[in-house]
């Protein structure tokens, strides 16, 4: 048995279920492979490949505790750590790096869960090129034969729109990100965006405190948000703005004088892998709307890259929202 590429997704604009596909919810966690193999030797493998196995010492030793009869098994899926009744992806991420006795220590007081949502692998067969619908049975037999418990989770699917529409009312205060869709038919295909995903996206308001490229035509937007002690915390990167766009964005900023809040200051990776030599500091006094979808960490900074949708020249800085105190400053 060999562990393949991830089976992977390509973004979709609407929550409205295709015609023959099945939803699942999307997970707020680290896409990751489970192997048990034939010599009772487990794997747990990010999709990107790097090995995880030491990191997370309580799925490895679940893993090992299946049954043999079993054989070989290959489950698809993600590896979520919940906090505080919701999904944690900071902490999740502080598991990342370990060393052994530090890795079982963290096991204990903050373990995850693996929410499985592919099996690709059962005793002697290859399941990739059965289709989804057959695999997921195979995989909701499992669970029950074995009568599966955490840290193991049986990722829902449902094809029933009242059913979906309940999880999103009831799961994304809890952190989960949208939704994905599969086609009941579709065999595995390693590598390939087969399947869709769709993520919920809100709208609000952060100040434009610095620019990547020239400030007369910026490529990209970093937005922050002052707490209540008056000091600006970066929350956003914008994605790629239209050239038309740039030029009209660049007409309101202005450089920043030496006071900038930011001033002397080096971007911490948390700033969504911006150059830091490309980075060119403005007046924290333009308000941009932005819409983002809803993983953002315990500081309410953006994980992923956000949407310029308008400059908003009727707001002055003290008009955007507020950034907690925990919020992320930029790293000296």
């Amino acid at each position: 048995m060999q562990v393949p590429e991830s089976m992977l997704t390509a973004p979709t604009n609407t929550a409205v279920l295709p015609a023959r596909m099945i939803a699942e919810p999307k997970w707020d966690g680290i896409r990751a492979w489970i192997a048990r193999f034939a010599d009772g030797r487990v794997l747990v493998r990010s999709r990107r490949g790097t090995d995880l196995t030491a990191a997370f010492p309580e799925l490895e030793a679940a893993a090992a505790a299946l049954p043999a009869t079993c054989g070989e098994i290959l489950l698809d899926g993600e590896i979520v750590l919940w906090f505080g009744g919701k999904l944690a992806f900071d902490k999740l991420l502080s598991r990342m790096g370990r060393k052994r006795a530090s890795a079982v220590r963290l096991a204990a007081e903050l373990p995850v869960n693996f929410v499985a949502f592919d099996l690709v692998h059962l005793d002697a067969d290859d399941l990739r090129a059965q289709p989804y619908a057959r695999r997921r049975a195979k995989l909701v037999e499992l669970f029950a034969r074995l009568e599966l418990a955490p840290p193991w989770t049986l990722c829902p699917a449902s094809a029933d729109p009242d059913e979906i529409a309940s999880w999103l009312a009831a799961w994304l205060p809890l952190g989960i990100e949208g939704l994905c869709f599969k086609r009941a038919d579709q065999p595995y295909q390693p590598g390939r965006r087969g399947w869709l995903k769709y993520r919920v996206r809100h709208s609000t308001e952060a100040v434009v405190g610095a620019v990547t490229g020239r400030i007369e035509a910026p490529s990209s937007l970093l937005l922050g948000r002052f707490d209540e002690s008056g000091r600006l915390r970066y929350v956003a990167r914008t994605t790629t703005i239209a050239r038309t766009s740039a030029a009209e964005v660049g007409a309101l900023l202005t450089p920043a004088a030496p006071a900038h809040p930011w001033a002397g200051r080096r971007p911490s990776p948390r700033w969504n892998a911006a150059d830091p030599d490309q980075i060119t500091l403005v007046e924290p006094q333009v308000v941009a709307e932005f819409s983002g979808d809803l993983a953002q960490d315990a500081r309410g900074v953006f994980r992923h890259l956000v949407r310029l949708l308008r400059i908003r020249p009727d707001l002055c800085a003290a008009d955007a929202p507020r950034a907690s105190a925990g919020g992320e400053a930029a790293a000296g």
